[in-house]
């Protein structure tokens, strides 16, 4: 029992000292963040929306960028059938969501951060156009294509980030430090009871399960998810590839409005289908080849 207290003192001091240490960083990040959505205003959206053909390109090169609920916005504009699956896909798929607060704030190499960005760039234009792809070779063989529905367009969600980015950013700030604290406590106290050896054992030593397992997290609609694998990776828990496997999938609220909007249901199934059946198999790969190593 002596021990077990201990470790608890030992996680609690632990998780404050790293959490302080980052909150600065973080602030500064979201900061830059909400300034540069500010001054953009509306015109992402306006882009992707008007993308035609070109929209794998446009929407995976628009979620790469830090933006305030670019996922959201994506997902209303599919539910209006205003863009393609295969545009909602790169989008998804290049959208990091916390990652990037995450890694910059917890002093990741910057080469890092960039190969994880290019990566999940390229896989999501990629897929985005074989998706299109096929699907255009089913709708010649069919003759069903899908009409816009403009009427559900308005019912999209997105994160207020409004003309007090300052103030945006603190409670963007906040709201992820409390996250960071409870995930952290966790983390820490979780490592030091079952032993950072065993865990490394099962996922880092597993890339198919680690991979596997970081998708299904990484499909939880929340920051949160995205808040856990970052910190996973950034403690050297998670490989690359596992993260991307996790990061891919995650699409923010993304996912949940899909499944409030998007009509019918199975539709939205089919989405979350593909998206997982890409980021698992391409996280799996990434581990499996020099890739990996390569990312860092």
């Amino acid at each position: 029992m002596h021990e077990f207290f201990h470790i608890l003192g030992h996680s609690v001091l632990h998780t404050l000292i790293d959490t302080a240490k980052i909150v600065p960083f973080l602030f500064l990040t979201y900061l830059l963040m909400e300034f540069l959505e500010h001054k953009a205003g509306g015109a992402p959206e306006r882009w992707l929306r008007t993308s035609g053909k070109i929209g794998p390109l446009v929407g995976g090169a628009l979620g790469v960028l830090p933006q305030c609920g670019f996922s959201a916005a994506a997902t209303g504009f599919y539910t209006g059938r205003m863009i393609t699956t295969g545009t909602l896909i790169a989008v998804y798929l290049s959208t990091s969501d916390e990652m990037l607060p995450i890694l910059l704030s917890s002093g990741a190499p910057i080469p890092t951060v960039l190969k994880l960005l290019a990566t999940k760039l390229i896989i999501g234009v990629a897929a985005g156009f074989a998706i299109d792809g096929i699907t255009r070779l089913i709708v010649r063989a069919t003759g069903k294509e899908q009409e816009p529905q403009i009427e559900e367009l308005c019912e999209r969600e997105n994160c207020d980030c409004g003309d007090r980015f300052v103030l945006s950013a603190l409670k963007h700030t906040a709201y992820i430090t409390i996250f960071l604290l409870i995930f952290t406590f966790a983390l820490t106290l979780g490592i030091e009871l079952i032993g950072e050896e065993n865990i490394q054992s099962v996922v880092l030593d597993r890339p198919v399960l680690g991979s596997l397992l970081a998708g299904l997290v990484g499909l939880i609609p929340n920051c949160a998810s995205s808040v856990a694998l970052t910190s996973l990776f950034v403690d050297g828990v998670l490989s690359s590839g596992a993260l991307l496997s996790g990061l891919m999938v995650n699409a923010g609220v993304g996912l949940a409005i899909l499944f409030r909007n998007n009509r019918p249901v199975r539709d939205s199934l089919r989405v979350v289908a593909i998206l997982f059946g890409i980021s698992v198999v391409c996280g799996i790969l990434i581990d499996l080849t020099p890739l990996g190593a390569w990312i860092g």
